[in-house]
This record gives structure tokens, C-alpha cells and sequence, in this order.
């Protein structure tokens, strides 16, 4: 089979989502969306672990292009849960009536670009062929699950699953003895859930992590009417600030204050929980002195509520700046290591050797027997989603190739040698630094306008050029380096996670307003970096 349309998304999610609204029904385009999955909502479809749980607040973790979904739509806590995100999508799929237009359980297993008709090919597994004008990638930042490559796994006996891919009917942990990889943002939400259920639960710790308190309450509804009513107050400040948080980021400094009403301003902020803590300063990710003021607080706070000395003094040996990687939220993580089913292992002293078909081993020998193994190890972000498509553009050239050393765009949105290909949320935009919607539906707007710019003028290709592609690599690099993020060696920003993966910092960390506000400039100095052809 193979089908014409003016436009094909991959992803299903919340970009792919509204990327089709704006094609299809603002457009009026032939647009499509093509999902592996067998139903809508990307990262929230497949991140089914225990505790996965949004670390945006729910009224500003929602579209916001629409006033009546805005109104009609109510949360029931300040920090959604998996299965109320999904809800939400699955809302908005049907509000706007988007299944039809979208073909599940659908892989692409590969994208070339025809010069000579100008088309993308698009192939999946099923041996499908889609021929496109415009190809948009819509896959996520986080959807390419990271299964460390461990000797041994094939024959461990027990169950073994990764937090990114798991099973819809859950685990069950009940008596079992669970071992969890990782203390990511990710093992931080499952570590107190497993541990409420299984027999026993062994924590492996590469890297210790900074958290606060997400302090989850349900939404009063005098809270939910304000939402309601305040609704363009609220987009206005998720646009102008760095994040796209519905708060704004203090500009004082650590050492504008005292050493007493720093603590009691910190104190403040981890009463009141979630990230909202490190916009109490303004220098508190571009200072190292400063930032070792608000790292020493988390320390202490961690050494108060473990109980055990050795165990608080592990999780508290973190050797990055705070918010240097990304800064998880929690409920109870801390206080989960004071349950007496509960160990914490040091495996950047001890490695983990190999996976035995009964447990696990170190380096020194040390075993464990388990039953279910965790994987709570990340993902190959940002690049993986892509390359594992296999797109290939202009003269055969492959984007695993142009991104060898790294990725390269322009706005995190072309890549030089792929006309008429977009990637949302792609390296070298804000995306992870940011609240995804925010950069979602800035990205699937400005998308929308360049091709409706090119239809209207009759123009055939778009593509950036590698000059512009450079260029902006190295105003990414700049603006990163201005900040202490980099410090973070083993961060997934760096592509650190993954061995073998090039070490570039990938997301843009120059703020979401000051980005929106060069991509406006772009378009409205006629798409400087962009080569528009007839």
C-alpha cells in the first residue's frame, strides 16, 4: 500500500497530538499521524512504572490553545499521576476527534528523502509507504528506552522490566525481592511505591541525586476555579519565564541575604515543594558558591531524615552541582530508605558485574538474589528517538552519519540536507529544560506558520543550511557553558548515560522566552538560516 498526503507526523503524544490539529484542521492539509503505540499519549503510554507522576503542576502541564478545553478540563491533584495524563490525552483525542486521522500500532521503519518528486518515503514494519511533502517528527525527548547492556541478562531466571516499557497489567511485587538500577528522576517516584509492596527492595546507586519534596495535595476547588478564571494570567507568565512554569524565577541573589533568611527562604521552599524551590534565587544555577548553598541545604535535609548514618551519607555523597542534572521531585523517596525493606548499594565503588541467572553480582563478588530486576537506567534522549528511524535525506545522506559526533540543527528544528523534515522538540531547542507543553505547542505553531508561509508563496523546500546549523550549535554550546549545567558529566543532557554516545550538551539553555523570541525574529526576517525554494 502506499499513500499521498501533504503532511505525516510520527508520534502520537502530546506533540504529535496538536502538530495534527494544526496541519489538519487550521491547514486543511492531508495530514497524518502514524503511532507505534496502540493507543495516544507517547511517554505517558508507555511510563507505566509505580509512582510515574508528572514534575510540572497540572494546570500548567496542559495545552493551551484552547480556551474551552482549558475550562471544561479539571485536575485532581498538584502533581498529575500517569493515569490522569493519559485521561487528559485521551480527551483531547476525542474532543477533537484525532483517531481518525491517526494509524496505531504503526512503527517507521524508515524515512528517504526523494529529491527528484520532492516527497519524503516513508516505510513501516508492515511494509506500508507513505509519500509526504512534509515529514514531521513528533517521537519525544524520552521514548528510546536505555536497557544497560549487562552480561548475563538473557539468562536471569526471574522477571526483568524497564520503567520506560512497562507491561499495562503492572507488577507484582507482593513478597518479592526487587533489585532497582538507577536514582534517576525516574527510580526516585518508583523506589517508595515498590518498596510499600515488595518483601524486599535493594536500591543500586551509580549516582546519587538531589530531590525535593513534591508535597502532592489534592486540588481544592477554590484552586481549581482560580485556574479557571485566571487561565490567560497563568499563560502569560509560563511564556515569559525561562521554564514555562507558571512561576517566576526571583531574581535576588543567594548572598543578596543573611545567612539566617537564606535558611529561612530555603526552609520555605521545601515546605512548600517542587521546583518552585530553585527559583528561590537567581544565581543559583549560574553561581557555583551559590549553588553550593542551596546543594549543602538538600545535603543536610537528606542527613535529617535518613535515619541510618551510612545510608543518609551515601544518598547525600552527590558530586554535581544542584540542578545541574535534572531535578527530581519526590514523595517520601528519603524516608523510603528508613523502612527495614529496604538497602541502598554504592555500585560506583562496586559495579554491577553481571546479571547471574538468580540475582545479581559486583565487581567484588558481592551477590544478591532476586526476583524482579528494575530497570530504572533512562533513556537514549533526544537523538535516540530519531536515529532509530533510520532518515535518510538529500544525495543518501543518513542522519546517523551528519549526527556522529553529535546532533546538529537549527532551532532544534531542521537539520541541513533533510528539506521539508521537522523535529519537534529536537536537540538544540529548550524541550527538557522546559515544560513540555509550553515548547510543544511553540514548536507545532511556528511549524504550522512556515508551511503555511511556503503555501501561500508557492515555495517548494524548505532546509536550513550548515552554516546556520553550526552556528547555532555553537551559540548552544555558548549559552550551556554560561550556566553550571555541564558540570554534570554523567548527565543524559550530555548523552552520558548511553556508552559510546557522543558527549555534547544537547538541549538549549538559554530560556524558553528568549527562544520563542528568536524564532519569532527568525520569521519575521524572512527564515535568515533557512534556504526556501521554489
Amino acid at each position: 500500500m502506499t499513500k499521498d498526503l501533504d503532511a505525516l507526523v510520527i508520534g502520537a503524544g502530546f506533540s504529535g497530538m496538536y502538530m495534527l490539529i494544526c496541519l489538519r484542521d487550521r491547514l486543511g492539509l492531508q495530514a497524518e499521524v502514524l503511532e507505534m503505540a496502540d493507543g495516544v499519549g507517547g511517554t505517558w503510554y508507555w511510563n507505566r512504572y509505580p509512582g510515574a507522576r508528572c514534575d510540572s503542576e497540572s494546570h500548567s502541564y496542559c495545552y493551551g490553545f484552547s480556551k474551552e478545553l482549558l475550562q471544561e478540563w479539571e485536575w485532581s491533584e498538584r502533581y498529575p499521576e500517569q493515569p490522569e495524563i493519559l485521561r487528559y490525552l485521551n480527551h483531547v483525542a476525542d474532543r477533537f476527534d484525532l483517531r481518525r486521522s491517526i494509524s496505531f500500532n504503526t512503527k517507521v521503519v524508515g524515512a528517504e528523502y526523494d529529491a527528484g518528486a520532492n516527497k519524503w518515503i516513508v516505510r513501516t514494519e508492515a511494509g506500508e509507504t507513505y509519500r509526504v511533502t512534509y515529514l514531521i517528527t513528533a517521537v519525544g525527548c524520552l521514548s528510546s528506552a536505555n536497557v544497560p547492556k549487562l552480561k548475563g541478562l538473557e539468562g536471569f531466571q526471574g522477571e526483568w522490566y524497564h520503567t520506560g516499557l512497562w507491561p499495562h497489567e503492572g507488577v507484582d511485587f507482593a513478597g518479592k525481592r526487587v533489585g532497582q538500577i538507577g536514582t534517576g528522576s525516574t527510580g526516585i517516584q518508583a523506589v517508595p511505591v515498590i518498596a510499600e509492596q515488595a518483601g524486599h527492595l535493594t536500591v543500586f546507586q551509580r549516582t546519587a541525586n538531589y530531590s525535593i519534596p513534591a508535597r502532592n495535595v489534592p486540588l481544592t476547588a477554590e484552586f481549581k476555579q482560580y485556574v479557571k478564571t485566571h487561565a490567560d494570567e497563568i499563560r502569560a507568565v509560563m511564556h515569559s519565564t525561562p521554564n514555562g512554569h507558571p512561576f517566576v524565577i526571583n531574581t535576588r541573589k543567594v548572598f543578596d541575604v543573611d545567612d539566617a533568611e537564606r535558611e529561612r527562604i530555603f526552609e520555605d521552599g521545601w515546605a512548600k515543594g517542587g521546583l518552585q524551590f530553585r527559583a528561590a534565587f537567581g544565581d543559583v544555577l549560574v553561581d557555583e558558591v551559590a549553588n553550593a548553598q542551596a546543594a549543602g541545604f538538600i545535603k543536610r535535609k537528606i542527613r535529617e531524615v535518613v535515619q541510618n548514618p551510612e545510608t543518609a551519607e551515601l544518598l547525600a555523597d552527590i558530586d554535581h552541582p544542584f540542578a545541574a542534572k535534572r531535578p527530581p521531585i519526590d514523595t517520601e523517596y528519603f524516608e523510603a530508605f528508613n523502612r527495614s525493606n529496604v538497602a541502598l548499594v554504592d555500585v560506583r565503588k562496586d559495579p554491577v558485574a553481571e546479571i547471574t541467572p538468580t540475582g545479581l553480582k559486583l565487581e567484588s563478588g558481592a551477590s544478591f538474589d532476586l526476583d524482579i530486576i528494575v530497570f530504572a537506567t533512562g533513556f537514549d534522549a533526544m537523538t535516540g528517538p530519531l536515529l532509530r528511524m533510520e532518515i535518510t535525506g538529500r544525495d543518501g545522506l543518513a542522519l546517523k552519519d551528519v549526527w556522529s559526533a553529535g546532533p546538529k540543527t537549527y532551532l532544534g528544528l531542521q537539520v541541513a540536507g533533510f528539506p521539508n523534515l521537522f523535529t519537534m522538540t529536537g536537540p538544540g531547542s529548550p524541550s527538557v529544560l522546559c515544560n513540555m507543553p509550553v515548547a510543544i505547542e511553540q514548536h507545532a505553531d511556528w511549524i504550522a506558520g512556515c508551511i503555511a508561509h511556503m503555501r501561500a508563496n508557492g515555495l517548494r523546500t524548505v532546509e536550513t543550511t550548515e552554516g546556520a546549523a553550526e552556528e547555532w550549535g555553537r551559540h548552544v554550546n555558548d549559552l550551556a557553558n554560561a550556566t553550571l549545567l555541564p558540570k554534570a558529566t554523567h548527565s543524559w543532557y550530555l548523552g552520558a548515560n548511553v556508552p559510546g554516545k557522543p558527549r555534547v550538551f544537547m538541549p538549549y539553555a538559554g530560556g524558553m522566552a528568549r527562544y520563542r523570541e528568536h524564532c519569532a525574529e527568525v520569521v519575521a526576517q524572512g527564515y535568515p538560516g533557512f534556504v526556501l525554494s521554489a
